[in-house]
């Protein structure tokens, strides 16, 4: 199965996602893959969704786990494929106000966690974009950074800002990351700061924050709050409460 999703060309995450859905499956019905039957899977699923009350997101991989493996790598059509639907509700995303950010990047004394932070919510990156910016990317001249391998394996352009720009010049200065990572690992600069550490860190400012929202860093890239926020002045004052950068 893993050699089949390769030459799909699917996502490493995707990848170890769906081998550890699969592998969940076959240690619930306790049977040998070339035994499976159609009624196997609609029970399974049944039981996600009835006996485990996982979340319409995660039944939905395992739904899509389970047609990749019978579909591509058993070659079987079952019929309730065509069958299986999860809906999904949709609630609004968590939209932060210009001082709800400010006090959010402030209590965070890390800087490359802290810069980090600030520069997902000012291009609005998704987590592991922001990870993934080597210093090549960042474009002073035309004002712009590149984006690169987004969802979907998609690269693309961010417009930089002069005031962005600005703190990234100054936590460059005092940091000198010496890899090619804009935000390096402090213990190998050969990698980035690990996602884990990142959500960590802003969990952690969030309590000390006193915020009433939930924060997390994919709470800071919304679009939506591209649109309605005057991002230049929030990261003015990040500016502000950057100028004394320490390592604490």
């Amino acid at each position: 199965m893993e050699s089949d999703m390769r030459l799909r060309d699917l996502r490493p995450r995707t990848i170890e996602g769906y081998l550890l859905a699969i592998r969940l499956f076959i240690e619930r019905v306790d049977k040998e893959p070339e035994k499976l039957k159609e009624e196997d899977v609609r029970g399974y699923v049944l039981h996600l969704r009835d006996d485990r009350h996982q979340a319409p997101s995660s039944i939905n991989i395992a739904i899509c786990t389970l047609r990749f493996f019978f579909n591509f790598t058993l070659q079987r059509d079952f019929e309730v494929f065509n069958l299986l639907r999860v809906h999904r509700t949709r609630s609004l995303p968590v939209v932060l106000s210009r001082g709800e950010v400010c006090a959010l990047l402030s209590v965070i004394r890390h800087p490359v966690r802290r810069m980090l932070l600030t520069t997902i919510y000012a291009l609005g990156l998704r987590i592991g974009e922001g990870l993934h910016l080597e210093r090549s990317h960042v474009d002073g001249a035309r004002g712009i950074v590149w984006i690169r391998d987004g969802k979907g394996g998609k690269d693309r352009y961010s417009m930089l800002s002069p005031t962005l720009l600005s703190i990234l010049r100054a936590y460059f200065r005092v940091q000198r990351p010496a890899g090619p990572w804009l935000f390096p690992s402090p213990w190998d600069h050969q990698n980035h700061v690990s996602a884990t550490t990142v959500q960590t860190a802003c969990h952690a400012a969030w309590k000390r924050s006193g915020l009433g929202k939930r924060v997390t860093p994919h709470s800071l890239r919304h679009y939506a709050a591209s649109r309605t926020m005057p991002r230049g002045e929030v990261l003015a004052a990040t500016r502000r409460h950057s100028s004394g950068i320490d390592a604490a």
